[in-house]
């Protein structure tokens, strides 16, 4: 089974970092591609960043700038290092993989649990 573990959330004054982990581990063929999305009270989760197998990246236009996200592929891990924080970033960010656990098996969706943001005024 693959599963996902994302980590570093925390509390933070603005203006403040975070560095945020996503290690993927089980049985794992190929990741396409993986993100992080945040979900504030009430709202439905929207993507922050993505990075893709080549390296590609992307980013909501509100963190651009600011959050920065990378990927160890030897070691299935994501990272998202977020600094100059604002109010506005606090949610529940969770990790997101597309990936493969066969060769044959199809491209299938896992997530992580989720890690808190909270940054204060």
């Amino acid at each position: 089974q693959v599963q996902l573990v994302d980590s570093g959330g925390g509390l933070v004054q603005a203006g403040g970092s975070l560095r945020l982990s996503c290690a993927a581990a089980g049985r794992i063929f190929s990741i396409n591609t993986m993100g992080w999305y945040g979900e504030a009270p009430g709202k439905q989760g929207e993507l922050v960043a993505g990075i893709n197998s080549g390296g590609s990246t992307t980013y909501a236009d509100s963190v651009k700038g600011r959050f920065t996200i990378s990927r160890d592929k030897a070691k299935n891990t994501m990272y998202l290092q977020m600094v100059s924080l604002k109010p506005e970033d606090t949610a529940v960010y969770y990790c997101h993989a597309a990936l493969k656990s066969t060769l044959t098996a199809p491209w299938n969706d896992y997530w992580g649990q989720g890690t808190q943001v909270t940054v204060s005024s």
